[in-house]
């Protein structure tokens, strides 16, 4: 399935949430598969989505600087990465922002 091999190639560019992978890959402006393939393409990849919010975390921090509160906010916002408020807390917790 070509949709699930453009996922891949996002994933290894650099993290992304399994929402946002999946709008990546169906709107207009990214691959602009329908979102039904887009969506059995992400499923199928078993992707950890909270080692994606890692990554995500990871490289923010290496732009600026957040606080807690602030990079989970980044990461689960819909204007940002938008990982679930877990996956996000997951991903400022593993990479220190939140001591």
């Amino acid at each position: 399935m070509n949709a699930a091999r453009s996922a891949k190639q996002y994933i290894a560019i650099s993290g992304f949430s399994r929402r946002g992978l999946i709008e990546q890959l169906s709107s207009d402006v990214g691959n602009g598969y329908d979102i039904d393939d887009a969506t059995r393409a992400v499923d199928s990849l078993h992707i950890d989505w909270n080692a994606q919010a890692v990554r995500s975390a990871k490289l923010y921090l290496k732009l600026t600087g957040f606080s807690c509160k602030g990079l989970i906010q980044q990461l689960s916002s819909s204007a940002g990465d938008r990982y679930t408020p877990s996956e996000a807390a997951y991903g400022a917790k593993q990479v220190g922002a939140c001591q």
